[in-house]
């Protein structure tokens, strides 16, 4: 596994240390921001086929009642799984706390039954990295440890099927300004993850350098590309190596020219060819009710492009600004899923609480309709229903608490 700092044991990184002191000529690359120059982006560019956009309009889904948040979807063998942080332990973001790991169901319908959260490693493993357990660097730091995002890496880069998990320990960042990321081997793609034979990496970036929400968007044959939010609450974009482990460099920073942003996700749309970035505009930790913000590319690579016209408050309608939604199911939008060929906004239901056991998931189709014609309003996308539940066409928008020890 190439580009950063990775080990599979005490014991390994033991030797390690003694054979770099007696020969002074190896070093370990853990630094946030890489000296060397970043290797080039491998594979082609493929034009895809456009398809045409679906004749039935796709429904959303609401899961609750399960303990995994913050989090990703995709599918495998025939089942749906989901991935998510777990509070249930008694997690509290900014409290010294226990942390409770991370999560993965799996159902066979988006309608369930889901299964009992699997822990895909132990919060008393050990960091190889930083010689820390998850418990110190998670939880009795109170920065916690969030966006599980499970890679399968077939298709593009090495194509040997094998799983990767992504996530960000933001005390990384608060400690050493080592960026926040960590790569960890997993054994399927439902665990286990990281421990003996299987490597964790902290891998070695040149543009997501810092410690913020984040997801890996799928551009086969291409590896994927890593969308982050930076220290300063702006965007930023890297190519993976071939082994989905490290960056490849060559990315951008400041996209679209957003500020004060965060969790971005992105899809490419069937119909148009069109790249999708959404985004939580503006950012803002727990917040139930938050816009959902869009930009477009003709590229993964960008360059990225916003509506000018931001949403002057929380609740304003969508239309004719570069929200999507603009209370998000009453929840916030944490990145963008893709289930069977339809894209989805996943949404956290947030409580506005420290401990957001009981929060559900809001999964709402993304279905783009393009600029509307000169003269009418801007509804770029097909409106959110957000489920009976939330009654309204948007949801009942209502500002949660924020925390802001990150």
């Amino acid at each position: 596994m190439g580009g950063g700092w990775s080990g599979t044991s005490v014991a390994g990184r033991v030797v390690a240390a003694l054979v770099a002191a007696l020969a002074a000529a190896a070093f370990v690359a853990a630094a946030p921001v890489a000296s060397a120059a970043p290797p080039e982006p491998p594979g082609p560019l493929t034009t895809l086929p456009l398809t045409s956009p679906p004749t039935t309009p796709p429904r959303g889904a609401t899961i609750a009642g399960l303990d995994l948040h913050d989090g990703t979807m995709l599918q495998s063998g025939g089942a749906d799984l989901l991935y998510g942080t777990m509070y249930g332990c008694g997690f509290e973001w900014g409290l010294a706390s226990p942390w409770c790991g991370f999560g993965v169901s799996r159902a066979t319908s988006l309608a369930g039954p889901w299964t009992v959260p699997q822990r895909l490693f132990a919060p008393t493993d050990v960091s190889p990295y930083s010689g820390l357990t998850w418990q110190r660097i998670c939880g009795d730091s109170g920065a916690g440890c969030f966006n599980p995002r499970m890679l399968h890496r077939s298709g593009w880069g090495a194509d040997d099927g094998a799983w990767v998990l992504w996530f960000n320990a933001p005390d990384d960042f608060n400690r050493t300004r080592a960026n926040a990321y960590y790569a960890m081997e997993c054994a399927g793609p439902t665990g286990p993850c990281g421990g003996e034979g299987r490597a964790t990496t902290k891998p070695a970036l040149y543009d997501c350098t810092d410690n913020g929400d984040f997801s890996l968007v799928r551009d086969d044959p291409r590896p994927p590309v890593l969308l982050c939010t930076m220290a300063d609450q702006t965007l930023a974009s890297e190519r993976l190596t071939a082994t989905g482990t490290s960056g490849a460099g060559g990315g951008a920073r400041n996209l679209a020219g957003l500020t004060r942003t965060e969790a971005p996700g992105a899809y490419r749309d069937p119909a148009t060819g069109t790249w999708i970035m959404t985004y939580n505009d503006p950012n803002c930790g727990y917040c139930a009710g938050s816009p959902t913000g869009y930009a477009t590319a003709s590229s993964l690579d960008g360059p990225w492009t916003a509506p000018p016209n931001t949403n002057p408050d929380w609740g304003a309608p969508p239309s004719g600004r570069r929200a999507i939604s603009a209370t998000s199911c009453g929840g916030q939008g944490r990145t963008v899923v893709t289930l069977s060929g339809q894209a989805y906004q996943l949404i956290d239901l947030w409580l506005g609480t420290r401990n957001e056991t009981a929060a559900g998931l809001r999964l709402e189709p993304l279905v783009h309709r393009g600029e509307a014609p000169l003269g009418s309003p801007l509804q770029a996308f097909a409106p959110w229903t957000c489920g009976a539940a939330e009654g309204t066409p948007h949801g009942s928008g209502s500002r949660g608490s924020a925390w802001s020890p990150r």
